[in-house]
C-alpha cells in the first residue's frame, strides 16, 4: 500500500517506540511481545500507519550502533507483516537500516535527517517506498543546547525546499514525500509556537506535511506535567494541525486523537 492510496484525511500515524530510552515511552515496548500487543491495539485503536522507532531521537540521546538498531526493530517489523498489513513506516537515518526494512515490505522511511547520512538518498531512489523529510537543527545529543535562527519559518521552509530539490535529482518522484517541520527538534518554544502558527507556510510547498507534537516538551510547558493534561493537549494541537492542513498525524494516543478530530468536525 502506498501513502496515495490511504483515502482518509487527515491520516493517524501511531508511534512504536522499541528503545528503552524514549522520551515519553522508553522502555515500555522495547520487547517483541509488548510491542506488538501495542501495534495490535493501536491498529484496534483506529490507526491508519504505524512507526517504528529503534533508536532514541529524544535530547540528549546519544546514537547507537547499526547492529542494536537492526536488533530492535527487524524482528517487529517481521512480526507485524506476518499479523497485518498496516502502513509501516520506520524511524531511521541509517541508509542499511532502510535497505533491510525496505526488503522486509514496510512502506515508509520516516528520516530526521532528511536524507543527509551518505547513501541514503541511493537507497530510497533504487525503491518504491514513501519518505518524510524532517528539519532538525544539529544531533539528538546537542540539538537542544541554544538553538538558534534568524527566522525559523523560513530557514525550516527553505532547508525543507533544499531535501525535496536533491530528492528529485535523483529520481524520487514528488508524490513519494512528505514534509515534517520537525517540532522540538533544535528549536525553542517559541520556535515551535512560530512553526505551529505558520503551518500553512509550508503547504505552499504542495507536498503532504506530517505533524509531530505528541507528549513533546512544547505540549509540556503549555499545560505542566500531568498525565491527562498532557494527552488530551497533544490530540488537541495534532487535531488543529489537520484542520489547518496536515495530512499526517503522528501521536501516542490514538482514540484521543480521534476524538478531538470529531470533536473538531462537529463544531
Amino acid at each position: 500500500m502506498r501513502l496515495s492510496q490511504l483515502a482518509k484525511t487527515p491520516l493517524i500515524m501511531g508511534i512504536l517506540n522499541v528503545t528503552p530510552d524514549s522520551f515519553s515511552d522508553g522502555g515500555k515496548h522495547n520487547t517483541l511481545t509488548t510491542a506488538i500487543d501495542h501495534a495490535l491495539q493501536m491498529i484496534e485503536d483506529g490507526a491508519d500507519m504505524i512507526d517504528i522507532g529503534g533508536e532514541s531521537s529524544r535530547p540528549g540521546a546519544l546514537p547507537i550502533s547499526l547492529h542494536e538498531e537492526e536488533k530492535r526493530i527487524l524482528p517487529v517489523i517481521q512480526e507485524i507483516r506476518k499479523l497485518s498489513q498496516i502502513y509501516i513506516s520506520i524511524d531511521t537515518y541509517k541508509p542499511e537500516v532502510m535497505a533491510k526494512t525496505i526488503d522486509l515490505g514496510v512502506n515508509m522511511i520516516n528520516d530526521i535527517k532528511a536524507l543527509q547520512e551518505m547513501g541514503s538518498l541511493d537507497v530510497i531512489a533504487n525503491s518504491s517506498v514513501d519518505v518524510c523529510l524532517m528539519h532538525m537543527q544539529g544531533t539528538p545529543e546537542m540539538m537542544q543546547i541554544n538553538p538558534v535562527y534568524d527566522s525559523v519559518v523560513s530557514e525550516v521552509e527553505q532547508f525543507l525546499t533544499s531535501r525535496v530539490s536533491a530528492c528529485e535529482k535523483k529520481g524520487i518522484n514528488r508524490n513519494r514525500i512528505l514534509l515534517d517541520p520537525g517540532f522540538g527538534f533544535g528549536k525553542t518554544q517559541f520556535d515551535n509556537i512560530l512553526l505551529y502558527k505558520n503551518l500553512k507556510q509550508f503547504l505552499k510547498l504542495n507536498l503532504p506535511l506530517l505533524i509531530g507534537v505528541s507528549k513533546k516538551s512544547m505540549v509540556k510547558n503549555i499545560v505542566g506535567e500531568n498525565k491527562d493534561d498532557i494527552i488530551h493537549t497533544s490530540a488537541f494541537l495534532a487535531a488543529l494541525a489537520a484542520k489547518n492542513g496536515a495530512r499526517v498525524l503522528r501521536v501516542h494516543n490514538i482514540k484521543e486523537t480521534k476524538s478531538m478530530l470529531n470533536y473538531l468536525e462537529i463544531i
